[in-house]
Protein backbone atom coordinates (compact mmCIF):
# COMPACT_ATOMS: atom_id res chain seq x y z
CA UNK A 1 0.00 0.00 0.00
CA UNK A 2 1.59 3.36 -1.00
CA UNK A 3 0.90 6.49 1.39
CA UNK A 4 1.16 9.88 -0.08
CA UNK A 5 3.98 12.04 1.83
CA UNK A 6 2.24 15.18 2.67
CA UNK A 7 5.03 16.37 5.22
CA UNK A 8 8.79 16.90 5.80
CA UNK A 9 10.06 14.69 8.67
CA UNK A 10 12.95 15.18 10.90
CA UNK A 11 14.80 12.23 10.05
CA UNK A 12 17.90 11.36 12.64
CA UNK A 13 19.99 8.02 11.51
CA UNK A 14 22.13 6.50 14.38
CA UNK A 15 24.78 4.81 13.49
CA UNK A 16 28.33 3.79 14.57
CA UNK A 17 30.31 1.28 16.55
CA UNK A 18 28.59 -1.56 18.30
CA UNK A 19 28.67 -1.04 22.19
CA UNK A 20 29.62 2.95 21.61
CA UNK A 21 25.89 3.27 22.94
CA UNK A 22 23.84 3.19 19.59
CA UNK A 23 20.84 1.45 21.37
CA UNK A 24 21.04 3.51 24.23
CA UNK A 25 20.80 6.86 21.54
CA UNK A 26 17.78 5.32 20.21
CA UNK A 27 15.51 5.15 23.76
CA UNK A 28 16.73 8.86 24.22
CA UNK A 29 15.23 9.50 21.10
CA UNK A 30 12.20 7.69 21.63
CA UNK A 31 12.09 9.54 24.87
CA UNK A 32 12.36 12.68 23.07
CA UNK A 33 9.13 11.50 21.44
CA UNK A 34 10.62 10.16 18.18
CA UNK A 35 9.12 7.42 16.49
CA UNK A 36 12.15 5.04 16.27
CA UNK A 37 13.14 1.81 14.53
CA UNK A 38 15.91 -0.40 14.79
CA UNK A 39 17.70 -2.04 11.98
CA UNK A 40 15.82 -1.60 9.64
CA UNK A 41 17.45 -2.94 6.06
CA UNK A 42 17.67 0.05 4.17
CA UNK A 43 15.58 -1.25 1.21
CA UNK A 44 12.76 -0.64 3.11
CA UNK A 45 12.99 2.40 5.10
CA UNK A 46 12.15 4.63 1.84
CA UNK A 47 8.36 2.64 1.96
CA UNK A 48 8.33 3.28 5.77
CA UNK A 49 9.70 7.15 5.51
CA UNK A 50 6.65 7.66 3.00
CA UNK A 51 4.19 6.06 5.05
CA UNK A 52 5.34 7.91 7.96
CA UNK A 53 4.86 11.16 6.09
CA UNK A 54 0.84 10.51 4.81
CA UNK A 55 -1.81 11.97 6.28
CA UNK A 56 -2.87 8.65 7.49
CA UNK A 57 0.32 8.02 10.19
CA UNK A 58 -0.59 8.93 13.27
CA UNK A 59 0.09 8.23 16.85
CA UNK A 60 -1.71 6.88 19.85
CA UNK A 61 -2.37 10.35 21.34
CA UNK A 62 -3.37 11.12 17.76
CA UNK A 63 -0.49 13.43 16.41
CA UNK A 64 0.82 13.10 12.97
CA UNK A 65 4.49 11.52 13.48
CA UNK A 66 7.13 14.40 12.82
CA UNK A 67 10.49 12.98 14.39
CA UNK A 68 12.06 9.55 12.69
CA UNK A 69 15.40 7.96 14.30
CA UNK A 70 16.14 5.16 12.17
CA UNK A 71 18.76 2.77 13.49
CA UNK A 72 21.50 0.97 11.29
CA UNK A 73 24.40 -1.21 12.47
CA UNK A 74 26.48 -3.99 11.40
CA UNK A 75 24.20 -6.60 11.62
CA UNK A 76 22.30 -5.29 8.76
CA UNK A 77 24.62 -7.41 7.00
CA UNK A 78 24.60 -7.65 3.34
CA UNK A 79 22.32 -4.51 3.37
CA UNK A 80 24.89 -2.30 5.11
CA UNK A 81 26.05 -2.16 0.71
CA UNK A 82 23.32 -0.09 -0.07
CA UNK A 83 23.47 2.11 3.50
CA UNK A 84 25.28 4.85 2.43
CA UNK A 85 23.22 5.33 -1.10
CA UNK A 86 20.20 5.04 1.48
CA UNK A 87 21.41 8.13 3.42
CA UNK A 88 22.23 10.11 0.50
CA UNK A 89 18.95 9.35 -1.18
CA UNK A 90 16.95 9.99 2.23
CA UNK A 91 18.27 13.50 2.37
CA UNK A 92 17.40 14.02 -1.73
CA UNK A 93 13.58 13.07 -0.68
CA UNK A 94 13.19 16.20 1.30
CA UNK A 95 13.25 15.56 4.66
CA UNK A 96 15.52 16.93 7.03
CA UNK A 97 18.01 14.20 7.66
CA UNK A 98 20.57 13.78 9.98
CA UNK A 99 23.30 11.35 10.68
CA UNK A 100 24.47 10.78 14.20
CA UNK A 101 27.71 8.20 14.04
CA UNK A 102 28.40 7.33 17.51
CA UNK A 103 32.27 6.24 18.21
CA UNK A 104 34.57 4.61 20.82
CA UNK A 105 38.01 3.87 21.54
CA UNK A 106 38.91 0.09 21.04
CA UNK A 107 40.15 -0.21 23.92
CA UNK A 108 36.89 0.77 25.82
CA UNK A 109 35.09 -0.78 23.68
CA UNK A 110 36.92 -4.15 24.49
CA UNK A 111 36.45 -3.38 28.30
CA UNK A 112 32.41 -3.24 27.57
CA UNK A 113 32.01 -6.72 26.45
CA UNK A 114 34.23 -8.10 28.62
CA UNK A 115 32.45 -6.36 31.79
CA UNK A 116 28.63 -7.28 29.70
CA UNK A 117 29.64 -10.84 29.12
CA UNK A 118 28.23 -9.86 25.72
CA UNK A 119 29.73 -11.21 22.29
CA UNK A 120 30.32 -9.07 19.68
CA UNK A 121 27.62 -9.25 16.50
CA UNK A 122 30.86 -10.04 14.36
CA UNK A 123 32.65 -12.07 16.82
CA UNK A 124 30.32 -14.51 18.78
CA UNK A 125 33.35 -16.90 19.40
CA UNK A 126 36.37 -14.82 18.16
CA UNK A 127 38.76 -12.48 18.56
CA UNK A 128 36.69 -9.22 19.59
CA UNK A 129 39.64 -6.48 18.61
CA UNK A 130 40.18 -8.02 14.91
CA UNK A 131 35.74 -7.60 15.17
CA UNK A 132 36.27 -4.05 16.04
CA UNK A 133 38.58 -3.42 12.99
CA UNK A 134 36.93 -5.35 10.66
CA UNK A 135 33.62 -3.14 11.88
CA UNK A 136 35.13 0.23 11.65
CA UNK A 137 36.41 -0.92 8.09
CA UNK A 138 32.45 -1.69 7.20
CA UNK A 139 30.70 1.40 8.25
CA UNK A 140 33.51 3.81 7.06
CA UNK A 141 30.98 4.77 4.52
CA UNK A 142 28.45 6.36 7.20
CA UNK A 143 30.77 7.54 9.27
CA UNK A 144 31.95 10.02 6.18
CA UNK A 145 28.17 10.73 5.85
CA UNK A 146 27.83 11.80 9.58
CA UNK A 147 26.77 15.35 10.18
CA UNK A 148 27.97 14.51 13.98
CA UNK A 149 30.48 12.53 15.68
CA UNK A 150 30.29 11.44 19.23
CA UNK A 151 32.68 9.76 20.97
CA UNK A 152 31.47 7.80 24.02
CA UNK A 153 34.62 6.80 25.48
CA UNK A 154 34.36 8.82 28.72
CA UNK A 155 30.80 9.06 28.81
CA UNK A 156 28.27 7.15 31.52
CA UNK A 157 24.70 6.78 29.93
CA UNK A 158 23.55 9.81 31.55
CA UNK A 159 26.28 11.80 30.29
CA UNK A 160 25.21 10.50 26.93
CA UNK A 161 21.31 11.07 27.10
CA UNK A 162 22.47 15.08 27.92
CA UNK A 163 24.39 15.24 24.99
CA UNK A 164 22.06 13.94 22.99
CA UNK A 165 19.15 16.03 24.37
CA UNK A 166 21.41 19.02 23.52
CA UNK A 167 21.98 17.46 19.99
CA UNK A 168 18.10 17.02 19.37
CA UNK A 169 17.57 20.66 20.70
CA UNK A 170 20.14 22.13 18.56
CA UNK A 171 19.24 20.99 15.17
CA UNK A 172 15.73 22.55 15.44
CA UNK A 173 17.95 25.12 14.96
CA UNK A 174 18.94 26.41 11.57
CA UNK A 175 22.06 28.46 13.39
CA UNK A 176 25.63 26.37 13.38
CA UNK A 177 26.29 25.50 16.91
CA UNK A 178 29.70 25.46 18.69
CA UNK A 179 31.36 23.55 20.98
CA UNK A 180 34.70 24.14 22.45
CA UNK A 181 36.50 20.96 24.76
CA UNK A 182 39.11 21.38 26.70
CA UNK A 183 41.10 18.26 27.09
CA UNK A 184 44.54 16.30 28.03
CA UNK A 185 47.12 15.43 25.35
CA UNK A 186 48.01 12.49 27.49
CA UNK A 187 44.75 10.53 27.13
CA UNK A 188 44.37 10.88 23.37
CA UNK A 189 42.67 13.65 20.94
CA UNK A 190 38.89 13.65 20.91
CA UNK A 191 37.54 11.80 17.65
CA UNK A 192 34.69 14.40 16.96
CA UNK A 193 37.51 17.35 16.70
CA UNK A 194 36.92 19.87 14.09
CA UNK A 195 39.82 22.19 15.02
CA UNK A 196 42.27 21.33 17.31
CA UNK A 197 45.04 23.51 19.40
CA UNK A 198 47.74 23.01 21.41
CA UNK A 199 48.48 25.05 23.88
CA UNK A 200 51.55 22.74 25.83
CA UNK A 201 53.72 26.04 25.28
CA UNK A 202 51.85 27.97 27.76
CA UNK A 203 53.19 27.56 31.44
CA UNK A 204 51.73 24.93 33.77
CA UNK A 205 49.93 25.85 36.43
CA UNK A 206 50.61 21.74 37.24
CA UNK A 207 53.98 22.56 39.20
CA UNK A 208 52.83 25.28 41.03
CA UNK A 209 52.00 23.50 44.20
CA UNK A 210 49.17 25.48 45.49
CA UNK A 211 47.29 25.07 42.09
CA UNK A 212 47.89 21.50 41.17
CA UNK A 213 44.69 19.90 42.96
CA UNK A 214 42.73 23.24 41.47
CA UNK A 215 41.25 23.03 38.11
CA UNK A 216 40.76 25.78 35.18
CA UNK A 217 37.61 26.88 36.83
CA UNK A 218 39.10 27.79 39.69
CA UNK A 219 39.70 31.31 40.08
CA UNK A 220 43.47 31.36 41.18
CA UNK A 221 44.31 28.56 38.28
CA UNK A 222 42.29 30.69 35.46
CA UNK A 223 44.42 34.13 36.89
CA UNK A 224 47.99 32.39 36.52
CA UNK A 225 47.22 31.16 32.77
CA UNK A 226 44.92 34.38 31.99
CA UNK A 227 47.67 36.63 33.02
CA UNK A 228 49.99 35.21 30.55
CA UNK A 229 51.35 37.83 27.89
CA UNK A 230 51.34 35.03 25.58
CA UNK A 231 47.39 33.58 26.25
CA UNK A 232 46.15 36.42 25.76
CA UNK A 233 48.14 36.80 22.44
CA UNK A 234 46.83 33.10 21.61
CA UNK A 235 43.00 33.42 22.40
CA UNK A 236 43.43 36.81 20.35
CA UNK A 237 44.62 34.96 17.42
CA UNK A 238 42.38 32.28 17.57
CA UNK A 239 39.66 34.24 18.27
CA UNK A 240 40.55 36.61 15.05
CA UNK A 241 40.69 33.30 12.85
CA UNK A 242 37.10 31.68 14.08
CA UNK A 243 35.72 34.92 13.45
CA UNK A 244 36.73 34.32 9.75
CA UNK A 245 36.00 30.65 9.59
CA UNK A 246 32.96 30.06 11.71
CA UNK A 247 30.77 31.86 9.49
CA UNK A 248 32.16 29.84 6.20
CA UNK A 249 31.30 26.76 8.13
CA UNK A 250 28.14 27.91 8.58
CA UNK A 251 27.84 28.89 4.77
CA UNK A 252 28.79 25.65 3.68
CA UNK A 253 25.75 23.76 5.34
CA UNK A 254 27.74 22.37 8.50
CA UNK A 255 25.69 22.48 11.47
CA UNK A 256 28.02 21.59 14.77
CA UNK A 257 31.54 22.32 14.88
CA UNK A 258 33.87 20.89 17.71
CA UNK A 259 36.86 23.23 18.27
CA UNK A 260 39.52 21.28 21.16
CA UNK A 261 41.73 22.80 22.96
CA UNK A 262 44.72 20.74 24.47
CA UNK A 263 47.15 20.66 27.21
CA UNK A 264 48.99 17.95 29.12
CA UNK A 265 46.49 17.04 31.26
CA UNK A 266 43.32 18.44 30.55
CA UNK A 267 42.23 20.05 33.65
CA UNK A 268 44.37 23.53 34.00
CA UNK A 269 45.60 25.54 30.75
CA UNK A 270 42.87 24.31 28.15
CA UNK A 271 40.26 24.38 30.70
CA UNK A 272 40.78 28.14 31.28
CA UNK A 273 41.07 29.07 28.09
CA UNK A 274 37.99 27.48 26.66
CA UNK A 275 35.94 29.22 29.22
CA UNK A 276 37.72 32.66 28.11
CA UNK A 277 37.28 31.58 24.27
CA UNK A 278 33.57 31.00 24.79
CA UNK A 279 33.05 33.52 26.23
CA UNK A 280 34.51 35.76 23.55
CA UNK A 281 32.44 33.82 20.85
CA UNK A 282 29.15 33.47 22.68
CA UNK A 283 27.65 37.10 21.88
CA UNK A 284 28.62 36.17 17.56
CA UNK A 285 27.14 32.22 17.48
CA UNK A 286 25.68 29.40 19.30
CA UNK A 287 28.43 27.91 21.79
CA UNK A 288 28.67 25.81 24.73
CA UNK A 289 31.55 24.44 26.96
CA UNK A 290 32.85 20.96 28.08
CA UNK A 291 36.14 19.50 29.91
CA UNK A 292 36.71 15.98 28.63
CA UNK A 293 39.22 15.46 31.07
CA UNK A 294 38.48 17.87 33.86
CA UNK A 295 37.93 15.03 36.28
CA UNK A 296 40.29 12.37 36.32
CA UNK A 297 43.24 12.45 38.58
CA UNK A 298 46.29 15.07 39.09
Amino acid sequence: MYHRAVRSLHVVIVTGMSGAGRSSALHVLEDLGFYCVDNLPPQLAPQLLSMLASDESRLLDGDAVTQVGLGIDVRTGSFLERAGKFVDEVRQSGHRVEALYLDCSDERLVRRYSETRRPHPLAPQGDVMEAIALERDRLSTLRQRATQVIDTSQLSVHELRRTLVEYVGRSSSNAMAVRVVSFGFKYGLPVDADLVFDVRFLDNPHFVPALRPQTGLDAPVRDFVLSSPETIELLDDVSSFLSHTLPRYEREGKAYLTIAIGCTGGRHRSVAIVEELTARLRPTCKVNASHRDIARPT
